[in-house]
């Protein structure tokens, strides 16, 4: 494979992010009526998808491309203090439900990133979110794997390649942070 391969086969997924336009508005909504509600957005993922939760509140928090005041978005993956002695107490799979136990009421929306659908410690947190009456929103790939049908709303991308579902859950992300800023401070 070359550099060119590589190039458009990223460019291709993320131009069949297109296809879930509706899903993200209805994702906005959920997300504006939530701070409408003075709710907040906890989001999770592993490795890469970790970073993009990290990302993804910051701009929530600080500000996506215009001035407002900051909106209330907690990445569970960024707690070292809270991921270890959680995963050390109770195991890793509890790294991210223990943090919504903890941090997270009914009406709050909790996103879960994963390019597998499969990690157990989303799995569980999915669940936990569900039971606590949070709005449980699920970025995928690879099909889905476990957690698809588990989300209130979802996306799967149409994508077997780790980086390129990331790099798609990144630009479907950053839709929903512009709309947001668009709808609630326009």
């Amino acid at each position: 494979m070359n550099p060119k391969d590589i190039i458009e086969n990223s460019a291709k997924v993320i131009q069949d992010c297109a296809t879930h336009a509706e899903l993200v508005e209805q994702i906005t909504q959920k997300i504006c009526q939530a701070f409408s509600e003075q709710r907040k957005i906890l989001l999770a993922g592993n490795g890469g998808s970790a970073a993009e939760a990290t990302h993804i509140a910051a701009e929530f928090v600080g500000k996506f491309n215009m001035e407002r005041k900051g909106l209330p978005a907690i990445s569970l993956a960024a707690d070292l203090s809270a991921i270890t002695s959680i995963g050390n107490d109770y195991g890793f799979e509890k790294i991210f439900s223990r943090q919504i136990e903890a941090l997270g009421n009914r009406g709050d929306i909790f996103i879960a990133l994963t390019t597998s659908g499969n990690s157990e410690n989303l799995i569980e947190a999915v669940a936990t979110a569900k039971k606590m009456g949070l709005i449980v929103i699920c970025l995928l790939g690879k099909g889905g794997g476990k957690l698809k049908g588990q989300g209130y709303l979802e996306i799967v991308v149409g994508s077997n390649n780790t980086a390129h579902i990331q790099e798609a859950h990144l630009v479907l992300l950053h839709s929903v942070c512009e709309l947001v800023d668009a709808k609630l401070f326009k």
